[in-house]
C-alpha cells in the first residue's frame, strides 16, 4: 500500500481489506488470483469502500445484490445479474445497501502470464481496456457466467495438485465467455475523446521530461511504466492507444526524443559524450553511441564535431 496525491494505492484486495480492517480470511495472502462470496464477509449494511486505486484486475459477478459501483468517474448501479470489470490504475468504489450473493475474483497480470499464456492482452484485448462498463445481463447469460466462476471457486477452495492449471483453464474459458458476450461490438479505442487526451498527455509528459533532464531538474529518463501511471493506466494500453492514435510505437516516440535531445546536447552543451548517455538513461557509453549511430548514421562525437556551434 502506498499513498499519492490522487488517494491510497493498493497492490492486492489482502492488502486494501487489511488497510480497512475487513476480515481477510476468505482471502489467501500469497496467492495472486482470488474468488470468494462477499456475502460470506458477513460484514454490516450498508456496506461501502472509500475510493481507492487497485493495482489487480477485478471481475464482480452480482447474483442478488443492489448497490452502485464508481470507477473514475462513472457510476453503475449494480442490481441483480451485473457483471462488472476493472483493471489496474483505476480508482474506484462501491456501496452495497444488500448482499446476498456477489462473487468476487480479483488477479494479477502475473497470474494471466503463468496460468494462461504469455499473449493473454491479444486474446483478450478488454483487459487491457480503459473504462469498461457495467454490464446486466439475462437469467440464461448470467447462469453460463455462474457455472464458470462456481467451478473455479470449487477449484480454488480444493486441494488438487492440478488446482493452478485447472483454475487456469477454467478462467479462460470464463474470459472467452466475457468476450462472446460483451466485448465483440465494442470498439476497443474509441471510447470518446479519451484517447486523443492520452496522446496529447503522453506527448506533453515526454516533452517536459526531456527538458527537465536537460535543465538537470530531473536526474533519471522515464520508463513506460512512468508514463502509465500518470494516467492510471496499464502500460500496455498506453502503448495500445499509442500505436493506434499515432501509427507509431511508443517505443519508437521514445527512441526518436532520445535522439533529438541528444542531438540538441551535442550541439549547444560541452556535456561528454559520456554524461549526455547516463543522461538519456543509457547504462554506456559504447550501448548509446550505437544507438546514435543507428539512427544517424554519425557517432556522437563526430557530430558534435561536424554540427558544433561557433
Amino acid at each position: 500500500m502506498k499513498t499519492t496525491a490522487q488517494g491510497i494505492v493498493y497492490d492486492s484486495l489482502e492488502e486494501q481489506y487489511h488497510h480497512l480492517n475487513i476480515s481477510t480470511s476468505l482471502i489467501n495472502p500469497s496467492s495472486d488470483f482470488t474468488i470468494f462470496n462477499l456475502a460470506d464477509l458477513a460484514v454490516p449494511l450498508p456496506f461501502s469502500l472509500p475510493p481507492s486505486r487497485l493495482n489487480f484486475f477485478v471481475f464482480g459477478f452480482i447474483k442478488n445484490a443492489l448497490g452502485q459501483y464508481v470507477i473514475d468517474e462513472h457510476t453503475f448501479p449494480m442490481l441483480p445479474g451485473t457483471i462488472y470489470f476493472t483493471n489496474p490504475g483505476h480508482y474506484r468504489s462501491f456501496e452495497y445497501t444488500s448482499i446476498d450473493e456477489v462473487y468476487l475474483i480479483t488477479f494479477t497480470e502475473s497470474f494471466l502470464k503463468e496460468n494462461v499464456h504469455a499473449d493473454i492482452f491479444d486474446e483478450f484485448p478488454f483487459l487491457l481496456t480503459e473504462t469498461f462498463p457495467a454490464m446486466t445481463a439475462t437469467l440464461e447469460i448470467f447462469a453460463q457466467f455462474e457455472r464458470l466462476y462456481l467451478q473455479i471457486y470449487q477449484e480454488y477452495v480444493s486441494r488438487s495438485p492440478f488446482r493452478k492449471r485447472l483454475i487456469g483453464t477454467l478462467f479462460v474459458a470464463l474470459l472467452l465467455k466475457y468476450k462472446e458476450y460483451f466485448w465483440l461490438d465494442y470498439n476497443t479505442i474509441y471510447e470518446g475523446n479519451r484517447g486523443s487526451d492520452i496522446v496529447k498527455h503522453f506527448k506533453l509528459m515526454m516533452e517536459k521530461h526531456y527538458r527537465n533532464l536537460a535543465d538537470g531538474t530531473a536526474k533519471q529518463v522515464f520508463r513506460l511504466q512512468d508514463y502509465a501511471e500518470a494516467q492510471n493506466l496499464h502500460p500496455n494500453y498506453l502503448s495500445n492507444v499509442i500505436k493506434t492514435k499515432t501509427g507509431k510505437a511508443i517505443g519508437t516516440w521514445l527512441a526518436e526524443k532520445s535522439i533529438a535531445e541528444a542531438k540538441s546536447l551535442l550541439q549547444n552543451s560541452s556535456i561528454a559524450v559520456k554524461e549526455i548517455a547516463y543522461l538519456l538513461g543509457f547504462t554506456d557509453t559504447a550501448h548509446f553511441s550505437n544507438h546514435f549511430k543507428k539512427h544517424t548514421n554519425s557517432s556522437p562525437a563526430a557530430y558534435r564535431t561536424a554540427h558544433i556551434k561557433a
